[in-house]
């Protein structure tokens, strides 16, 4: 599957809506940078830490010595890990705890420095920017920081900001990346250097050569929101409504997609965002105000709108390519006059051990949406390249996770990356039902247990009809037992026999727990005992699969508490029904225990043989109890 490719010389001259949509939203872009730098008198800062008494500028190296006494070792995060790994993290962590700052005039200073950050980083004018004191690090001879990405430590953590002290130092210089771009800065002897950057921007700091460098980090706090676009760009709005009213084009011959427009459209947003993170009054730069402008049409065309999260994996033929070392050298810092000239510069970062030439496969899956309320959702919904546009390829993201595979005969040489991405997904209303139950059966089936609840049969009908096309599918990648709690009880309020069967079928009998079995009782009062074996034998046959090992656990722990439930209802149908489930589950006990003796020797067969007593004694306890 190829993927539409959004640099602008390629789609300069294309004429699908879908290309045009991504070039109108590309002239939107941000006005502010990935990292911001500035400097500022030392004299309002007043700071104290505890063990070590008043902290005075320029910081000689007896304080940071006394500094690094009073610290401990910093530690890292590692996916979900925190750990100490002096390869990857060298350097002294002073607790936030042990930190006294005078604000009666610090504060004022940094209130100066926000409101300029947040102006370059590019944030709407309806955002405010606050600092969290986070911890104060030292950093001596030799110590560095590998390339990381900082977590987000509070869901409206927006970034970093680095307050370097007033010390004498060579090295240390700290690099921030984001798409290629790189900005490198140092410290000053005399001031204090401001260093904000976006919470996806991948830094490091380079090991120190002489001297001590000490800084203080806070977490960028963001408060209120963008305002949305009074009318969105005419063009975008013509270039989204024509994506929804014409049939994308043909990919292969017989493409049916290609006959129908497009469900939705999903865009990819240039910043990441973790869960926690993503909320419309979160967005970064530009991001910001293309989701402003995506709004602003979508109320026009009367379109629903998200915000999600995508998991992409993408694989690429490539070739090695050489990578001389990194380069650490040169002089940065140390001296005031240089400030302004020698320690920030951008450059395009193309080094790499590969090189991607084409783009084979990729699959898109979106797993979380936010709606313009705020409210989340868990989904899982897959992405078809006719509904995807970007203006940042995900080639310009750090992977999370990556898989060389190399030449293999006359095969191979291809790589996998996975990423995280945002994305702003719309389409029209009236296609909302489908869209969202495709995405979230269990959004789907509790739209139509509302509409029976407020007695308007008619509609619920109609909705569950609507499932039908791609329920099995999308039954199949949620959670079963808690869909099928839902759904046994629309079914059982549908009264129509044959759609409440389409919607149960997909299930398979394990997912029926002791807390769903009431529901089949109400399915024996609403469709009588023939059409409950005929949906217990669809569960439990090799169609619906199951492991085998599961069946002796369900047995165990679900069927006396089946049976107990039907024969409390219906005495004769529902002690007809449990009996007929008590047959098949020991007619399956029996089968299951020859299939072991014929296919397992020794202490396998001795071993499973055992697994079955649990079950074997749970038989015989519903037995009882459909006497």
């Amino acid at each position: 599957m190829t993927i539409l490719t959004s640099t602008p010389e390629k789609i300069e001259h294309a004429q699908s809506p879908l290309s045009e949509i991504s070039r109108q939203l590309g002239q939107i872009g941000g006005s502010g940078k990935f990292a911001t730098r500035s400097t500022a008198p030392a004299g309002d800062l007043h700071l104290e830490v505890r063990g070590v008494g008043r902290v005075r500028f320029p910081i000689p190296p007896t304080t940071a010595r006394r500094l690094c006494r009073v610290a401990r070792p910093a530690l890292h995060g590692f996916k979900a890990e925190t750990r100490f790994d002096p390869r990857v993290r060298d350097t002294w962590e002073v607790a936030k705890s042990r930190i006294s700052i005078d604000q009666s005039r610090w504060a004022e200073t940094l209130a100066t420095q926000l409101d300029r950050i947040r102006r370059d980083l590019g944030l709407p004018d309806g955002y405010q920017l606050k600092a969290q004191l986070h911890n104060m690090l030292v950093y001596g001879p030799g110590q560095f920081f590998a390339p990381h990405q900082d977590s987000v430590k509070t869901d409206d953590m927006i970034g970093t900001l680095v307050v370097s002290l007033p010390s004498r130092f060579t090295g240390g210089v700290m690099a921030i990346e984001h798409h290629g771009a790189k900005v490198r800065v140092g410290g000053s002897e005399k001031n204090l250097t401001f260093i904000a950057f976006y919470a996806d921007c991948r830094h490091e700091v380079h090991p120190i050569k002489q001297g001590y460098r000490v800084v203080l980090t806070y977490n960028l706090i963001v408060e209120g929101s963008s305002a949305v676009a009074e009318a969105p760009p005419a063009n975008l709005v013509r270039a989204i409504q024509e994506f929804f009213t014409h049939p994308g084009p043909a990919r292969w011959s017989g493409d049916r997609n290609g006959q129908h427009p497009p469900d939705r459209l999903v865009y990819l947003l240039d910043h990441e965002y973790t869960q926690q993170g993503l909320q419309w009054s979160r967005l970064k730069n530009a991001d910001a105000r293309r989701a402003a402008a995506l709004q602003a049409a979508a109320t026009e065309l009367d379109c629903e709108i998200f915000l999600a999260l995508a998991d992409i994996h993408e694989t690429w033929s490539c070739e090695e390519e050489y990578s001389g070392l990194s380069d650490y050298g040169g002089r940065f810092y140390g001296d005031d006059a240089d400030d302004d000239e020698s320690d920030e510069e951008e450059t395009a970062d193309g080094s790499s051990d590969l090189d991607l030439t084409e783009l084979l496969d990729s699959d898109v899956e979106l797993r979380h949406w936010v709606d313009t309320d705020g409210q989340s959702e868990r989904v899982s919904a897959r992405v078809d390249a006719a509904e995807l546009c970007f203006t940042k390829p995900s080639t310009d993201f750090e992977p999370f996770e990556s898989e060389h595979e190399g030449y293999m005969g006359n095969y191979g040489n291809t790589v996998e990356h996975w990423y995280h991405r945002a994305a702003i997904v719309l389409w029209p209303r009236e296609r909302t039902f489908v869209i969202r139950a495709k995405a979230s059966p269990r959004w789907g089936i509790g739209e139509i247990a509302k509409a029976l609840k407020a007695r308007d049969r008619p509609a619920a009908i109609s909705m569950a009809q609507r499932l039908v096309p791609f329920w099995a599918h999308a039954a199949a990648r949620t959670e079963m037992p808690v869909l099928l709690g839902a759904t046994v009880k629309v079914a059982a309020k549908l009264g129509d026999s044959s759609l409440a069967a389409t919607l149960l079928q997909p299930f398979a009998l394990t997912a029926l727990t002791p807390k769903v079995a009431p529901g089949l009782a109400d399915l024996l009062d609403s469709y009588g005992l023939d059409w409950c074996r005929s949906l217990l034998q669809t569960w439990g046959s090799e169609k619906n699969h199951e492991p085998t090992q599961t069946r002796p656990l369900w047995i165990g722990s679900t069927l006396a508490v089946l049976c107990r439930t039907l024969c409390a209802g219906d005495p004769s149908a529902g002690r007809e029904l449990a009996g007929w489930i008590l047959t098949e589950q020991w007619a399956w006990l029996l089968d299951r225990s020859r299939q072991i003796q014929q296919h397992l020797s020794g202490k396998d067969v001795m071993r499973e043989l055992v697994s079955l007593c649990k079950p074997i004694l749970a038989v015989i306890e519903s037995s009882r109890v459909t006497q």
